[in-house]
């Protein structure tokens, strides 16, 4: 529904845009309205449809302890009420009626993308830090050289990385005269690199935890770098945003800026989309009751089940040896937090939504989408945040 031209090519249909078709349809006065079912208006109306889905089962699932609780059944079953609940209210959204919800639902939007950053930012801790410690731990156990020249080869590229961006944001993102807001950022969050960076090598720090150093820091840098250019993106001031597109050579009417009509396949769009993805399969597979990850997903009460060493029933078979049957090895605790998961796919919807529209808000007009400084100060605020969760 981002496509260009999906518009026309609805107006195409008989009488779907202009009458006929929305007649008996309650709520829409003798035609389909097609600008809300396409471009950032769909996303927006999709998206909302996803996050209350999330929400409500967040809400159920609260205090869940374990799958002999009859919500926990509602959890892990009865798929079909819960892909007809999830499409119910998908199509209940595309009633809603325009008014203010566009631009209320995007300062919403806004806050809870801003929180999966978060998110995404202790995920990544985590991988770095797993990373380092395990190529530590082979390079204590033998060919120490290999592992210390790969270990060595991993953090001198991300720093390069990192060093490249911040030549390259100097060069496309500020003016002698002007863009000192870009200027502030982009020095700002170098020098806070450097800074955490020293302080993961010092004496003290390697004290408390032995098998900490450059890596993770590397890592955070290359991810500080990307979130400082993403902010500079959203930076309302044209001659201070440069399109990538014109950055390499390639001059197009059609890339979203201010004025314009946002497409999805902005660069910033797609990178945001592929960390979500790498954050979201990273989460899947990691399983160490020691990683972040799981003290992330877990609430109190039964991160101490896990921690005390209580074990957990094998599982059963009910009904004999039906070997198609599940085994349920949650009988005496969940292995996560239901209601926490569901929460995290809730904030994960408003951010795919903040994503496919660049964090672009809608203009008064509701034609146009623009960019805020609103969206340029969550994510450069996220950048030190994360900075701190490192140190």
């Amino acid at each position: 529904m981002l496509m260009p031209g999906m518009e026309e090519q609805l107006k195409k249909i008989p009488g779907f845009c202009d009458g006929g078709i929305g007649t008996t349809i309650p709520g829409v006065h003798g035609h389909v309205n097609c600008d809300v079912l396409v471009g950032y208006k769909a996303v927006y109306r999709v998206c909302f449809g996803m996050a209350m889905f999330f929400l409500l089962f967040s809400l159920l699932m609260i205090k869940v302890k374990s799958s002999s609780d009859p919500r926990a059944a509602v959890h892990n079953g009865f798929w079909f009420f819960k892909f007809a609940i999830a499409v119910a209210i998908n199509v209940g959204a595309f009633f809603i009626p325009e008014g203010p919800f566009t631009t209320v639902w995007f300062y919403v939007g806004m806050a809870g993308a801003f929180c999966f950053i978060l998110i995404q930012l202790v995920l990544l801790i985590d991988f770095a830090h797993s990373w380092n410690e395990s190529w530590v731990e082979k390079m204590e156990e033998g060919n120490s050289r290999c592992w210390y020249a790969a270990l060595l080869s991993a953090t001198a590229l991300n720093y390069l990385l990192s060093l490249v961006a911040v030549v390259l944001f100097y060069v496309y993102y500020t003016h002698p005269e002007g863009c000192s807001e870009n200027k502030a950022f982009i020095s700002v969050n170098m020098l806070l690199c450097i800074g955490a960076s020293v302080m993961s090598i010092l004496p003290k720090i390697q004290e408390s935890q032995p098998r900490s150093g450059l890596l993770q820091s590397s890592v955070i840098t290359v991810y500080t770098m990307y979130l400082t250019w993403s902010a500079m993106t959203n930076e309302p001031e044209r001659k201070c945003n440069p399109s990538l597109l014109s950055i390499i050579g390639y001059n197009s009417t059609t890339v979203p800026r201010q004025g314009q009509v946002v497409q999805w396949w902005d660069a910033q769009g797609i990178v945001g989309l592929i960390l979500f993805l790498l954050c979201v399969l990273y989460s899947s597979i990691r399983t160490s009751s020691n990683s972040q990850v799981n003290k992330l997903t877990l609430t109190s009460d039964e991160s101490t089940l896990i921690e005390d060493g209580v074990p957990r029933t094998d599982g059963s078979l009910d009904d004999g040896d039906d070997a198609h049957r599940a085994v349920d090895n949650e009988r005496d605790g969940v292995t996560y937090s239901y209601s926490f998961f569901h929460f995290m796919l809730f904030l994960a919807s408003l951010y795919i939504m903040m994503t496919l529209t660049n964090w672009y808000s809608p203009d008064s007009s509701y034609e146009m989408m623009i960019s805020k400084w609103p969206s340029v100060w969550v994510k450069i605020s996220s950048s030190w945040i994360g900075i701190v969760l490192k140190v």
